[in-house]
């Protein structure tokens, strides 16, 4: 049982709040460390040109991004690639600029998930983002914005953006309760190399998104797909005899009457397509397993709605060395492409060299597939399979009612475009460069947050 003894003060700078949870927190022992350092300290308020969040609004969405504007949750900010798919009507936005982002701002999430962070690039610029994210504005007076992300997405920071959270199912926090947040002054010199490793690592993560719309648009230039072929309108008739010899002879019309398996048939009549699983790849899933969690001293277990995050390792859970089965299965590695396949189905990530690193497995609802073919690259399937008429393709694949799901059997059946010897080394070299960029900014990033570690953890007595 922990206990403590509290000062009349602590209530005052509390906001008055009596909850023992929150006076009995690490923010105590972060506060204690930090009168230790031999730095100078300012709040997050005096860094800020400016912190907010937003009002509430009514969402119009449009399907056609040339009438729209896109739209950012708290879940999307977080994602390898932030596009959601989703646009505010250009109409509705004019009176949402308050909302729209620009490039060099840090995110914080408010609600729900608290105090996950983002430093905007190019990407984020001229997006509009949900209420609930509160925006910091840096000044760059006496704290490079670079530092202050990098001290924000710190352990340290994490600790403190989240102490003065309220609401019983749904935590939130406010701009009002992270402004006096302590921040240290680092020297000039540090200050400058963190920052640096947070832009080079932001401007990377721009390339590596610019290199998938160049691998998409050359898929779509090589099929001669466009925005009028992929939006068709889903109507249509089967004959008995077609459903009978269909694959699983299943009577539901998803099945059937999709986009993607009608672009695809009717693509079939002028390319060569072959089914993936006659390729020499290897599609499997792991079986079931008990989970035994650690604190320390664990693997990474990444999870199916952790895959598409930017850094999946943020918030992972950590599983036992020692107790956990099919740990060969399990293991993340370079070049598998992950297929999430419960849930949430047909999401698809490369595999970076990070993954390695950490050691870290995944989990048995994620189907692994691992390229041997020359032709058919692990780079150039992976290119493909995150087309969104192939995305669309995977959803006529699914089983299930409550939780839709689809199985490696399922993989194998999705048609790949046969390419000719230059277009999959054209593709493979993209994507080459793609993961080099992934992989580069995430140790950028990690190194810079380490770095703020390490500066506050070397005082420590």
């Amino acid at each position: 049982m922990k206990s403590i003894i509290a000062k009349n003060t602590w209530f005052v700078e509390s906001d008055l709040r009596l909850d023992a949870s929150y006076h009995l927190s690490d923010t105590n022992r972060i506060k204690h460390l930090f009168s230790t350092l031999p730095y100078q300290f300012t709040t997050i308020q005096e860094q800020s040109e400016r912190i907010f969040s937003g009002n509430i609004f009514r969402r119009t969405y449009v399907k056609d991004p040339e009438r729209g504007i896109p739209y950012i949750t708290g879940s999307d900010m977080i994602k390898l690639d932030i596009t959601s798919g989703k646009y505010l009507s250009k109409r509705q936005s004019a009176g949402l600029k308050n909302l729209m982002l620009e490039k060099g701002w840090i995110l914080i999430t408010c609600s729900g998930t608290l105090g996950n962070t983002v430093y905007t690039n190019d990407l984020f610029a001229k997006s509009i983002a949900t209420h609930d994210l509160i925006r910091i504005i840096p000044n760059n007076r006496q704290v490079k914005e670079g530092l202050l992300y990098a001290y924000l997405s710190s352990k340290y920071g994490y600790t403190l953006l989240t102490q003065s959270s309220y609401g019983g199912v749904v935590k939130h926090i406010e701009p009002e309760h992270i402004e006096n947040i302590p921040v240290p002054i680092f020297s000039e010199d540090k200050q400058l190399e963190i920052h640096n490793l947070i832009v080079e690592s932001a401007e990377l993560r721009v390339e590596a998104n610019k290199i998938l719309k160049i691998v998409e648009t050359l898929f779509h230039d090589s099929l001669k797909i466009n925005s009028q072929t992929q939006n068709k309108s889903q109507i249509g008739s089967r004959k008995i005899s077609e459903i009978q010899n269909s694959f699983q002879v299943r009577l539901d019309a998803p099945s059937f009457i999709n986009n993607g398996v009608k672009l695809i048939e009717s693509l079939s009549r002028e390319f060569d397509f072959v089914d993936l699983g006659k390729l020499a790849v290897n599609i499997r899933r792991p079986g079931i397993f008990k989970r035994v969690y650690v604190d320390k001293g664990g693997l990474p277990y990444i999870k199916g709605s952790e895959l598409g995050l930017c850094n999946p390792f943020t918030n992972c859970v950590y599983l036992s060395k020692t107790k956990t089965p099919f740990l060969d299965e399990l293991k993340l590695q370079q070049n598998q492409i992950l297929i999430t396949c419960a849930g949430s189905v047909g999401n698809v990530r490369l595999i970076t060299k990070e993954f390695e690193d950490l050691n870290s497995i995944g989990s048995q609802d994620i189907i692994r597939l691992e390229s041997n073919d020359k032709l058919f690259t692990s780079e150039y399937i992976f290119g493909y399979l995150r087309l969104p008429v192939i995305f669309e393709y995977v959803q006529s694949l699914k089983y299930g009612s409550v939780i839709e799901r689809i199985e490696p059997f399922h993989v194998g059946r999705i048609p790949i475009l046969k390419p000719s010897i230059e277009f999959s080394n054209q593709i493979t070299q993209l994507i080459t460069q793609y993961k080099n960029h992934v992989y580069a900014a995430f140790c950028q990033e990690q190194k810079a947050i380490q770095f703020v570690e390490n500066e506050i953890e070397q005082w420590q007595h």
